[in-house]
């Protein structure tokens, strides 16, 4: 089992990677919590993983809707008040089972309810114990864009269970490949032929020291969304006008590395080389680097310009000289000229 901790004073807490985690779910509820909730979906349960789960106290269990859909302030008000009836009180316990739709929802409902109620986050996909579970990050969308609204929420800890990753179809796999592939450019980063408890421990490794050094994003965290802001703009779109687009997180975050390293190279902070390199790591990883039929440049913009790390300007985490670093006051016409070099329309 790897042991790391995610670094923040009086709000620090553990992440445990390896099988059977999930288990040790009852460690870290709070002291004095009387029952929880446990907030899962369908499919995992039919999975078999919370069969045992124990949290040590009386527990509820609360299933959401699978899917993007399923990431909205309904669900939210959904889970509020399913807490409620079930006479959750704030000294309880969420406890989150599943992948980084399940962790975003009841983490940012555990935020809410009660002003703050204490969560654990049981990762269940690939996704999650690489990335989104970590980080206290909790959020959903609106239709104009991707996790709009949210709150920073640190959970009591993080279980990544690599025994459930078992269950896991292709696709999903390609979900946290896409965050793998993104962590090759931050620091120490897995290998794709590297055992995936490694892969899943060195992630991990990074993200809690970025985070224990930035929690709010004011600063370096920035980083963490190397690939996200066109990843996030086509993942809206989709959301809104495109439903045919049949495209998964990790997929989106790899086209999105892609434009970052060639809208890098345009703006001369990188050679051709170095958007090779991105190339190789995309490709090890069996990830896409096209657009989806029909991508439209001006409407991508538009998605990109609602970006929640814009500042009245159009932001870009891109990567330079100096390493991966935000870069403010992008020129739109840059933007566009590199979607069209993807194939988008003009």
């Amino acid at each position: 089992m790897h042991a790391l901790s995610v670094d923040l004073a009086e709000r620090s807490y553990p992440i445990l990677v390896g099988p059977g985690a999930r288990h040790d779910v009852a460690r870290f509820l709070p002291p004095g919590a009387k029952s929880a909730v446990i907030v899962t979906q369908q499919a995992i349960r039919d999975a078999g993983w919370v069969d045992g789960l124990d949290p040590g106290v009386p527990s509820e269990v609360c299933l959401i809707p699978d899917g993007e859909d399923a990431k909205t302030l309904a669900t939210v008000e959904d889970l509020a008040r399913f807490f409620a009836r079930s006479g959750l009180s704030r000294a309880d316990a969420i406890v989150a089972v599943g992948g980084g739709i399940v962790t975003d929802v009841a983490g940012f409902a555990a935020a809410t309810y009660h002003r703050g109620t204490a969560y654990v986050n049981v990762a269940t996909s690939l996704l999650a114990q690489v990335d989104a579970a970590i980080g206290g990050k909790t959020g959903v969308n609106l239709p104009e864009g991707k996790n709009l609204v949210g709150a920073f929420w640190q959970p009591n800890a993080v279980l990544c269970d690599t025994e459930t990753l078992s269950s896991l179809p292709p696709r999903e796999w390609a979900c946290g490949r896409g965050e793998i592939a993104k962590y090759a450019f931050l620091g120490d980063a897995p290998r794709a032929d590297q055992p995936i408890e490694e892969q899943v421990a060195r992630c991990a490794g990074i993200k809690a020291a970025v985070v224990g050094e930035d929690e709010r994003e004011g600063g370096r965290r920035i980083i963490l969304n190397y690939g996200h802001t066109l990843a996030h703009a086509l993942e809206a779109a989709a959301l809104a006008d495109h439903h045919e687009w049949d495209l998964r997180h990790g997929e989106a975050v790899a086209i999105g590395i892609l434009f970052a390293a060639l809208l890098a190279q345009r703006l001369g902070r990188i050679d051709e080389g170095r958007v090779a390199e991105h190339r190789s790591v995309i490709g090890s990883f069996d990830l896409p680097t096209d657009l989806p039929a029909g991508a439209q440049a001006e409407e991508l913009l538009a998605f990109m310009r609602r970006d929640k790390k814009a500042q009245q300007d159009l932001t870009f985490v891109l990567d330079g000289p100096e390493g991966v670093e935000a870069v403010r006051g992008v020129a739109a016409t840059d933007v566009v000229a590199t979607l069209a070099a993807m194939g988008a329309s003009t």
